[in-house]
């Protein structure tokens, strides 16, 4: 197999897994369970951190779910998936702002951590208000994220803007709705979840 994809379907793994169905690309897939299986040292050894999802590709190890799309993107170039020039700008923008500023924000407000307004200023997203407005606003520019046509940037930043909608974090505005349909009515997204929710009985919380 191309890929070797390590995940459970009850984890970020489930974005990793749709970008391999959009690339189109061969993988062989790696469940871990949670706990001993997650945490043993030949894991470890492709993933410190002991976490899912993780890919190996012809021998290289990459971790991180928008680090994992973007690669697969970049290593699959057929698929079309990466950026063209005039849309780079936008594509690493909202990569990295995924990455940082709205993970940060959006996991903070779903643990009940409020950011003191006088220590705004020193994390990366200030508070959860700024960060939802530069989202929505991102979803409202157009059909995707970096302008008319569907990239990485749409599944690593579209799948967390679904988790956020399902669980109340972002509101449904006209626009968000829109762009939800859009992504999530694509063969590979849908593919994707029904092969994840197939792992569920066996890999997923008592499996």
């Amino acid at each position: 197999m191309s890929v070797i994809f390590y995940t459970n379907p009850m984890s970020r793994g489930r974005i990793a897994r749709w970008m391999l169905e959009e690339t189109g690309a061969p993988y062989d897939v790696r469940y871990l369970r949670y706990g001993p299986e997650m945490q043993a040292p030949d894991y470890a050894a492709i993933n410190p951190m002991r976490k899912v999802p993780a890919i190996v590709h012809e021998g290289h190890v990459v971790t991180e779910c928008g680090a994992i799309c973007a690669y697969l993107a970049e290593a699959f170039p057929e698929a079309g998936l990466a950026p063209l020039a005039a849309e780079r700008a936008a594509y690493f923008r909202w990569m990295f702002f995924a990455a940082g500023p709205w993970e940060a924000a959006s996991t903070n407000q779903a643990i009940g951590l409020a950011v003191p307004e006088e220590h705004a200023g020193m994390v990366g997203y200030g508070d959860f208000a700024r960060t939802l407005t530069a989202l929505t606003g991102a979803v409202a520019r157009g059909p995707y994220l970096c302008g008319d046509r569907f990239t990485a940037a749409d599944v690593y930043f579209g799948a967390q803007i679904s988790w956020g909608v399902q669980f109340g974090t972002i509101p449904k505005t006209p626009e968000v709705e829109a762009y939800l349909a859009r992504i999530l009515s694509r063969p590979a997204y849908l593919n994707a979840g029904a092969l994840d929710d197939a792992a569920m009985a066996e890999y997923g919380p008592g499996g």
